[in-house]
């Protein structure tokens, strides 16, 4: 469930409007079948998107791309940054299992709290970078003049590769907690929803 993270960095001279980071997040999916718990771990490993930084399907991933756009104001001592907006365009691929008749109820429960988990952490995955895209224009916009506007550019650069590092990071630490966490949260899970059912809280599987 780890994500392809490309980062675009566009250093404009025009004036932006202002405002916080924008998303653009757009959804995709990929069909498995497979009627016992055995057939969807091996869809899942056969048609999951391929994660480019690791070479391995995955159950969900989420792709991401960040564009900074930056206007400078110069007088005759100085050049600031005028504005910054950050675009975080976000593609989140999820699995659609095309449930045969003959699955039963158990297969089909587990199939409800698998999926609405990789849901789930592939969002995360979009609220980290958003969360990054805020930090980033907050960072920007916060920057002393400099003397001369490549200087601004230069320092500009510098916080966009210092954020987007940590941001990296972030994501990554995410995963290896969740991948940790996996088993005894999805039994958990289980067990709420089963709770929900018995309760009548949910309708059956």
């Amino acid at each position: 469930m780890k994500r392809y993270l490309l980062c675009a960095l566009l250093l404009a001279g025009a004036a932006f409007p202002a405002g916080a980071a924008n998303l653009v997040k757009t959804y995709s999916y990929f069909a498995i079948g497979g009627s016992t718990l055995e057939d969807i771990e091996t869809q899942l490993s056969e048609h999951g998107p391929e994660v480019k930084s690791t070479g391995m399907r995955h159950p969900g991933a989420t792709r991401m791309a960040f564009t900074t756009r930056i206007s400078y104001a110069q007088s005759a001592n100085s050049c600031r940054i005028a504005d910054a907006v950050v675009t975080i365009k976000v593609k989140v691929i999820l699995p659609e299992w095309r449930r045969p008749r003959k699955a039963d109820a158990d297969v089909r429960l587990f199939w409800d709290t698998l999926a609405a988990d990789i849901r789930r952490h592939e969002e995360r995955h979009v609220e980290i970078a958003k969360n990054h895209g805020r930090e980033l224009e907050d960072a920007l916009k916060a920057t002393y003049p400099e003397k001369t506007c490549e200087a601004a550019k230069a320092k500009a650069a510098a916080i966009t590769a210092s954020v987007l590092a940590r941001h990296d990071r972030d994501q990554v630490r995410f995963d290896r907690v969740e991948s940790v966490n996996f088993e005894s949260r999805i039994l958990r899970l289980l067990r709420y929803r089963i709770e929900r059912l018995d309760n009548g809280q949910l309708p059956p599987a």
